[in-house]
């Protein structure tokens, strides 16, 4: 795996893990708050990354990138709308946006567990045995 997928895998686990922690706590307070943004912090890590990397299951006439790049797109434009709703104090949609990005970084661990040919296929269903077969889908800068 390059360094560019293992950052990207390790801030999604962060965001996977503070997320769900942001999900079930309380919801007021510094404590939230700081939470709150270390998730956006990991979130936003996780979707930039995922733009250096591209593997041979994405589209050739989108330069390498794959239709969950696009969720990546969003997923910005998520965190983006989240944060301004808590800053307005509207938590109703503050809470909409932040359950959205969530679903889809979970989706996205889905996707990249069930596809074959991701790196995270290759370590978690083929075995570490076939490690080396992931590293060959490196990023591209």
């Amino acid at each position: 795996m390059s360094s560019t997928a293992i950052l990207h895998a390790c801030t999604a686990s962060i965001a996977l893990v503070l997320g769900a922690w942001q999900l079930l706590a309380a919801r007021r307070g510094v404590r939230h708050r700081v939470v709150g943004y270390l998730w956006v912090a990991a979130m936003t890590v996780t979707a930039l990354s995922s733009f250096a990397l591209r593997s041979d299951i994405g589209l050739d006439w989108l330069a390498g990138y794959s239709p969950i790049h696009g969720l990546s797109l969003f997923t910005l434009l998520s965190l983006a709308m989240a944060v301004r709703h808590a800053i307005r104090r509207n938590f109703l949609a503050h809470r909409r946006w932040v359950r959205g990005a969530y679903v889809g970084l979970v989706a996205a661990g889905v996707f990249a567990v069930a596809v074959p040919g991701r790196d995270l296929n290759q370590l978690l269903v083929a075995g570490p045995q076939d490690a080396h077969a992931a590293s060959r889908l490196h990023a591209r800068f």
